[in-house]
């Protein structure tokens, strides 16, 4: 896969890049932390370097933070050597690991993340699948809305340099909440951290009353 082989090439990079906005990135981490339990089974999509995987992972009971590219699992399973607790494990797989059942999991996490998927529908059926009745999908999604025509000129110039993704959804935020109403999520929370570029975080429960499947 062309997105593949792209983080596998940036995954070094990737890792030594600083946040860029520090105080929307612990905004985003405290408001996942105040949804999560010490008790609960969580999976992470996306989970890039492990950054955040690492931590979340003290704030719950276990942590299973997946990626496709091998060249970022490869660097998060680094930074795990320096992990202090034993409830955390990074593996090369998406939310379509057949070793994952249904009802596998109290929580799903993806940051930055829903975006760069060609198609999100299918991602969310499978997230409501592998979620307990009750449990929540956690995500920030980047929203530079369908008419960012700047963005589009600075991002296809990106990608020549192969400094951008093959493949980057400009959506707002209005369609990443209605894809996830007709999954069946119910809307708890949302935010914008930062507010420009806008980076949607939402909290999505799957009805208590939703079988799993």
């Amino acid at each position: 896969m062309a997105d593949t082989q792209f983080w596998d090439r940036v995954a070094r990079r990737y890792a030594a890049r600083p946040i860029g906005n520090m105080a929307a990135y612990e905004t985003t981490l405290a408001r996942a932390r105040a949804w999560l339990r010490e008790e609960d089974r969580v999976l992470e999509l996306g989970c890039g370097t492990g950054s955040t995987a690492l931590l979340l992972a003290p704030d719950v009971g276990h942590l299973i933070a997946s990626d496709l590219s091998g060249g970022m699992i490869a660097v998060a399973d680094e930074k795990l050597a320096d992990f202090e607790g034993d409830n955390l494990e990074f593996r090369r797989s998406d939310a379509f690991d057949e070793s994952f059942g249904p009802g596998s999991f109290d929580a799903v996490l993806a940051f930055n993340f829903l975006h760069l998927l060609d198609d999100m529908n299918p991602t969310l059926a499978r997230v409501q699948a592998l979620l307990k009745p009750g449990g929540l999908f956690i995500s920030k999604t980047i929203c530079l809305g369908r008419h960012a025509w700047h963005f589009r000129a600075l991002i296809g110039v990106m990608r020549l340099l192969g400094k951008a993704p093959p493949f980057l959804q400009f959506i707002g935020p209005e369609d990443v909440q209605g894809a996830m109403r007709a999954a069946g999520f119910v809307i708890e929370e949302t935010g914008d951290y930062p507010a420009r570029p806008r980076a949607h975080f939402i909290v999505a429960r799957k009805p208590a009353d939703a079988a799993a499947s």
